[in-house]
């Protein structure tokens, strides 16, 4: 009676181990980059904690290309059951409806916010030979000489800050747009370019090495990665302003008791430890939220970017 005991509850959890398995509890997570880029790397930290609290496998699946058309209509050829996740940053979402005259999917229309999951506010990092030591001091140098800065391509987020920084300090710095940041943060490190404008976590590396120096965030408060770095507001150099934050979607017309599900638990895991203490380390800021505030950040961000975009009559690639 004994082994008959054991062996059935060997069985039970056999069976247990394989509904976990079953292909009703694996999700997918849809990357619109390569691996091994900031937004790839903070998915792949997202899927362990976040599959543990769903009690499902979660699986990346990078679909770079098209800037974001390619991950939008692989969204959209999925069911709407909440088993499809699009893990974004600002770009694809926010910006690219301005930046495109033709856009295969409409953001506020096609996707259903589920929750943002960090910020990543801009820094300005300039050489460590370079005579500013902070924002208000780089203005000034671009008000008596001819100053560049490189960017990851035109009507990225860096080229954006840079505009910004442009109208709000009255300078006319050069934009130099890179294919991608690590060219971009190259040149810098080497003087051919002056400036660059970057997400926090993919430049503290080269910040706490030396390699780069932070003289202005663009962001209303400072940031507890690099804490003696000041905002620009703080230098009085107002409407600098970015925020390249990474959130979660789900195709539009996903029941509603499934996505308040994903919210929760999204919200949970980016506030408990190890992936909250890794991304605050990183100088990346863990949110979570309501899928409402974040269809409100998504229309506003689409409002802000849009208007400079056709006021600086900026055009993709």
């Amino acid at each position: 009676m004994k082994i008959f005991k054991t062996l059935l509850l060997l069985f039970i959890g056999v069976l247990a181990g394989a509904t976990y398995a079953q292909p009703n509890n694996i999700i997918k997570m849809i990357v619109a980059f390569p691996p091994g880029g900031p937004v790839d790397s903070m998915a792949r930290s997202l899927v362990e904690p976040l599959g543990k609290e769903l009690n499902a496998q979660i699986v990346i699946e990078n679909k770079p290309g098209g800037n974001g058309a390619i991950a939008a209509e692989y969204l959209a050829a999925n069911p709407a059951d909440g088993k499809t996740l699009w893990f974004t940053s600002a770009g694809a979402v926010a910006i690219n409806p301005g930046l495109y005259e033709k856009l295969s999917y409409n953001p506020v229309k096609d996707l259903a916010p589920v929750s943002l999951v960090a910020n990543n506010v801009e820094v300005l990092v300039v050489n460590p030979n370079s005579p500013a030591n902070n924002a208000a001091e780089f203005v000034a140098l671009a008000k008596s000489k001819d100053l560049t800065m490189g960017s990851s391509g035109t009507g990225s987020v860096p080229h954006l800050a840079l505009e910004q920084l442009n109208d709000s300090a009255g300078v006319k710095i050069m934009h130099v747009p890179y294919k991608g940041a690590a060219p971009a943060i190259t040149d810098v490190m080497a003087g051919h370019v002056d400036g660059f404008f970057g997400d926090i976590p993919g430049l503290i590396g080269y910040i706490k090495s030396g390699k780069l120096k932070p003289i202005g965030l663009a962001a209303d408060k400072r940031n507890s990665a690099i804490p003696d770095v000041k905002t620009f507001n703080e230098m009085g150099i107002k409407g600098v302003d970015t925020n390249n934050w990474y959130a979660v979607f789900v195709k539009v017309g996903t029941p509603k008791a499934d996505i308040e599900r994903l919210s929760m638990a999204l919200k949970k895991v980016v506030k408990q430890d190890p992936l909250n203490s890794k991304l605050s380390q990183s100088g990346s800021e863990p949110v979570g939220s309501s899928p409402e505030e974040l269809g409100i950040v998504l229309k506003r961000d689409i409002a802000k970017w849009s208007q400079l975009i056709k006021a600086k009559k900026i055009t993709a690639e």
